[in-house]
């Protein structure tokens, strides 16, 4: 059953002036394991708090036929005087999504709109108390176990641990998790041990690049179409959504969505459900949701790029990524760890990085971050052909700032090799990035005229 900080039945707080808004949901918190208290108003409200044990909050916006929101925020700031980290969540109606935004910026912990949905709401207030608990309970700095498998995220950073460590607090939660850090930096390892690590670890993980679904085709996509809503639609389709049912769906690069996108995202991440395109049947979705970019959201919402409210939907737990430069001390582990992954796939003999070589490696700025750096490691070893891999040669192959892809001069099948990997990664990229220049550029590491020099070089380039 729900509980708070101990094994009883969590408390919830119901502030609302409809007797009958109350009542219904008095019969829905004692079916779903709660206990509950009513509030009338914010003064009751408040009283409550200051006299009973109370683990969370479910509070309206409006009170005696007001329709502001201001009382209900009055009320949320004086809260959070009282208890910087009771959870609150707000009750609005769908056409002042404006107002629970303001009442996330305020400290509220989530939102839900009237009518609201069973069993949604039910999840969203275990979410929060679950939230809770573990921003009550002390950090554990030990190093994070294998137990938790994130064996594939290197490294000894005191801020890469912290990271790990808010992992295993938050997996075993349904919160909606954003992760944030530059191009490389490993945001897609860190959506797999969350949800390696979840409840939900035995369904699927969907993984979702935003920026390569087109505007026109993105309903067919994430919810599905039927046979015959459109033109091409020659049979049934399961969009992403459906497919992540019961597991995780991973929006990657969703800073890339336009606008009426998000709109339509926010829908479904507020009520839990969608339709197939050209299907009137509503189907209820069953997943969590993590959102990763690498883009400065706060910055985009300033610049109404990007919608306030479903940025406020997705940042219920934000977990930022260090980049590489920021944690010099795990370079040296990060590309021992690759070379003998590297060593492994290519069957190679035992091969090792010399000290100097390390120092070189360490002092490089790596805007790529890790995947250009176990790119760096993966080229030199293959074209070295040495197994004591020195300072020149890494320094032959060019500095971090843009990794040279060229050979020696006088090895022509090294150079026929080199090409190959060059093309074929960059092939890689733009299937990646959709033909997206800029973002195939920012996967490879490289500035955006590197990219077009390589692209000329091996015939890549579009007309």
């Amino acid at each position: 059953m729900p509980c708070g900080m101990s094994d009883e039945p969590a408390t919830v707080l119901v502030v609302d002036d409809d007797a009958s808004v109350a009542a219904s949901l008095t019969l829905l918190l004692k079916r779903a394991g709660f206990k509950d208290r009513i509030a009338s108003n914010p003064e009751e409200a408040l009283e409550a708090i200051d006299r009973h044990a109370i683990d969370i909050v479910l509070q309206d916006m409006n009170f005696a036929r007001a329709t502001t929101g201001e009382e209900g925020l009055r009320l949320l700031r004086e809260i959070r005087q009282r208890d910087a980290v009771l959870p609150v969540v707000l009750m609005t109606a769908w056409g002042s999504i404006a107002l629970a935004v303001e009442g996330m910026k305020a400290g509220a912990n989530d939102f839900v709109t009237k009518p609201w949905d069973n069993a949604t709401l039910v999840q969203v207030l275990k979410t929060a108390l679950s939230l809770s608990a573990i921003r009550r309970r002390p950090i554990d700095r030990e190093p994070v176990d294998r137990s938790y498998g994130f064996e594939d995220i290197v490294g000894e950073d005191p801020g890469l641990l912290r990271v790990l460590d808010f992992v295993t607090r938050v997996a075993k939660t349904d919160a909606t998790v954003l992760i944030t850090g530059e191009s490389g930096s490993g945001k897609e390892l860190l959506a797999n041990a969350i949800h390696r690590n979840s409840s939900r670890a035995a369904g699927p993980l969907v993984k979702v690049n935003m920026g390569a679904v087109a505007p026109s085709l993105f309903e067919s996509e994430m919810f599905g179409h039927v046979r015959g809503a459109f033109t091409d639609a020659r049979e049934d389709r399961t969009g992403y959504f459906e497919q992540a049912q019961g597991g995780t769906i991973l929006l990657d690069e969703v800073a890339e969505l336009d606008l009426t996108s998000q709109v339509k995202l926010l829908r479904v991440l507020q009520d839990r459900e969608f339709r197939r395109v050209g299907s009137s049947a509503v189907r209820k979705g069953d997943f969590r949701v993590i959102a990763a970019t690498n883009r400065n959201l706060q910055q985009l919402v300033a610049q109404e790029q990007f919608r306030e409210d479903f940025y406020y939907r997705l940042n219920s737990i934000t977990l930022e990524l260090p980049p590489l430069r920021g944690r010099r001390g795990d370079i040296a582990l990060i590309a021992d760890a690759h070379l003998q992954e590297i060593g492994k796939h290519y069957r190679l003999p035992d091969t090792e990085i010399e000290p100097e070589a390390y120092a070189w490696l360490t002092a490089q700025s790596w805007p790529g971050n890790i995947r250009q750096l176990r790119q760096t490691i993966e080229r030199v070893v293959l074209l070295s052909g040495h197994r004591k891999l020195t300072r020149a040669d890494f320094e032959e192959m060019g500095g971090a700032e843009e990794t040279q892809i060229a050979s020696p001069p006088h090895a022509q099948i090294r150079r026929t090799r080199l090409d190959e990997l060059e093309k074929a990664t960059i092939e890689e990229a733009l299937a990646r990035s959709a033909h997206n220049i800029t973002r195939a550029a920012e996967l490879l590491g490289l500035s955006r005229p590197a990219l077009y020099r390589r692209l000329a070089k091996h015939g890549l380039l579009r007309g």
